[in-house]
């Protein structure tokens, strides 16, 4: 995913024969820097040693994961939102100032790590001193390499019994081309040898270009909403100031506001009189319409000579797609204005209204991939008190229609019957697993199984392999990173890129309940999977749908082809019961009545299908398989 950085930005170096405007802070002392590693490898960890080492935290405030200030990033023990934080450093007799930016490792927010390292002009490329090179340590580094950064290879918890630090640079040295002999060792846990990762950070990532003299020129790179203050937008000062009160203009969004406030995050926002180029910090400018903030917009002066609009973030690819539906209808209003927030603060993620037979109205929302589209469900249903129902997850499909038009389908339901499908075609991506050796053939099957075409296979040592493999993306986001954990024993890791798009033999499945097809459990699928997938859902249906009155049939269909079935008997009454002897006419006369009842409720009567069978179902993903 490409982004702009602030080096490809034609920035005008600083005119040496011009005094800074008074209060501004010079270039050549500030270091803007990302640290980005694999998940778990001690990156939140890290940003809490630098900030007691450099005192911008005392003791007594110190809290593990200080940064991770969500309430899920605490549950999961994950950093989900980039957090940008200002330090200041005595160096060789110099007070630097340092703006840190903490980014997510998961493969899901791989767009957030792409924002934060084009505000930088470094990363620290954490590495685990145990685990090694893994799967998004290879991604994150190729990514801060596309940025044109400079890298400080930190090799972190060298205090381990079981650390192996000499192993671990070699793979660091075959992988990513990485000189061992640059590599530090810290430990980010005791704070061991940290000051020498700031030292270094000093000392090898440039200082950021630009004049604080130019007209303004800032771009917003996050932004969250206040439910006091507005939209509260977070920027990287690119060239010239910024000060309170002055008149500022949005150059994408064409609007101009005032600032009511600025300052820096240290880490609790922290007002300052102003901010000058090369500096990251925060503004409130009472922005309360939220469609006002787009993350990458250029902030600009609203009067006077105003600078170019900077490249922006190119727009986030969106892999999978599903429904969120409020569960209780009345909702639904609630449930817009909660994602609106949201968006403000999560771009990456976009939604658009819909409507379902069996869930009323909802929202089709995409999700870079499955742990983005958990992470923002459970945010809205703990931020905004929202209970959801959500549909199953798929992907973009591109489908030819006998006409020759192309249309890309995000929802199972707007699939062509089959006879209308020229070719049907699905998202292929490129899938890195890293794992120890003895793992290969487990991961290998996995591979095969799923139709992946083996691309290439490299050993980063002689206990550590990456195979690499081609594969639809929607065989990847249901359930390949739980099998592949099972797999390996939890040591394998997997990360993936989108290729493009390619044929595939798909059908999508309907599955009807008393002859209707319910919208909401339709699926897109390979047409091999269609019977097993059918027959899981079905049976799973059978053991939620309560019996009723009349005998209910559930049929998994391909067009009008019926490929399994299940039967909801009806619930029995004995119509006989009070019926002691006599003549064996009067009990038949009953029985016949039932049964003409029973014919007549079954042709009139709806079949009530409670939201936590959609949901057991949705559970499933892809439970059974040949």
């Amino acid at each position: 995913m490409s982004t702009a950085s602030p080096q490809s930005d034609p920035a005008a170096a600083p005119q040496p024969n011009k005094p800074r405007p008074k209060g501004s802070v010079d270039p050549a002392l500030v270091r803007n820097f990302s640290i980005v590693a694999h998940i778990d490898h001690g990156k939140s960890t890290l940003a809490d040693r630098l900030l007691e080492v450099t005192g911008t935290i005392s003791k007594r405030e110190m809290k593990d994961q200080v940064l991770d200030d969500m309430d899920l990033e605490r549950q999961r023990g994950i950093t989900i939102k980039s957090r940008a934080v200002s330090m200041k450093y005595q160096h060789n007799g110099k007070e630097y100032e340092l703006n840190l930016i903490d980014t997510p490792g998961h493969v899901d927010f791989q767009y957030e790590v792409s924002r934060s390292l084009s505000c930088c002009e470094g990363a620290v490329l954490l590495v685990d001193a145990f685990q090694g090179v893994e799967a998004q340590t290879v991604a994150n580094a190729y990514n801060a390499i596309e940025h044109d950064l400079e890298i400080v290879p930190v090799m972190n918890k060298i205090d381990l019994v079981h650390a192996r630090p000499e192993e671990v640079k070699q793979e660091m040295e075959q992988t990513l081309g990485i000189n061992p002999d640059e590599v530090l060792g810290c430990s980010a846990k005791s704070g061991l040898k940290c000051d020498e990762v700031l030292a270094a950070v000093i000392d090898r990532i440039p200082p950021p270009r630009g004049d604080a003299n130019a007209p303004l020129q800032a771009m917003v790179f996050d932004s969250v909403y206040d439910e006091y203050r507005g939209a509260i937008i977070y920027v990287r000062l690119m060239n010239g100031t910024v000060r309170k009160g002055q008149r500022i203009q949005f150059l994408q969004a064409g609007t101009v506001h005032e600032v009511v406030e600025i300052g820096q995050l240290a880490p609790k926002r922290t007002q300052r009189d102003l901010l000058s180029a090369g500096q990251v910090g925060y503004m409130v400018c009472n922005i309360k319409s939220l469609g006002q903030v787009h993350v990458g917009d250029t902030v600009t002066v609203a009067t006077g000579e105003q600078a170019k609009p900077l490249p922006g973030y190119a727009e986030p690819n969106r892999m999978v797609f599903c429904g969120l539906y409020p569960s209780d209808g009345q909702e639904f209003e609630q449930l817009r204005e909660a994602l609106s927030k949201l968006q403000v603060n999560d771009p990456s993620f976009e939604f658009e209204p819909e409507t379902s037979d069996a869930l009323g109205f909802g929202f089709r929302c995409g999700f870079l991939g499955l742990l983005h589209m958990e992470i923002v469900q459970q945010r809205l249903e703990q931020e905004a008190d929202i209970d959801l129902v959500q549909t199953a997850p798929n992907v973009t499909y591109r489908i030819q229609t006998k006409d020759g038009n192309w249309e890309e389908v995000h929802t199972p339901t707007r699939v062509p019957d089959v006879g209308d499908i020229e070719e049907f075609q699905q998202p292929i991506v490129r899938v890195s697993f890293v794992m120890p050796s003895e793992y290969v053939g487990g991961v290998m099957k996995l591979c095969a199984d799923r139709r992946g075409v083996f691309v290439r296979q490299e050993y980063l040592s002689p206990t550590r392999v990456m195979l690499v493999y081609d594969l639809a993306l929607a065989e990847v986001v249901y359930d390949m990173h739980d099998k592949l954990k099972s797999t390996t024993r939890g040591y394998g890791t997997m990360d993936y890129e989108l290729r493009g798009y390619e044929t595939g033999d798909l059908v999508r499945l309907d599955i009807l309940v008393k002859n209707e097809r319910v919208d909401a459990l339709s699926i897109v699928c390979d047409k091999r999977d269609a019977d097993n997938r059918g027959r899981a859902v079905i049976k799973k249906l059978k053991k939620e749908i309560p019996r009723h009155m009349f005998e209910v049939a559930l049929q998994a269909a391909i067009g009008t082809r019926i490929i399994a079935r299940e039967t909801i008997s009806a619930m029995s009454k004995n119509v006989t019961a009070k019926c002691y002897g006599g003549d064996i006419s009067r009990k038949r006369k009953l029985w016949e009545k039932q049964k003409e009842g029973k014919k007549r409720m079954k042709s009139i009567g709806s079949v009530d299908i409670p939201q936590k069978a959609f949901l057991a179902v949705l559970e499933t993903g892809e439970e059974e398989r040949s």
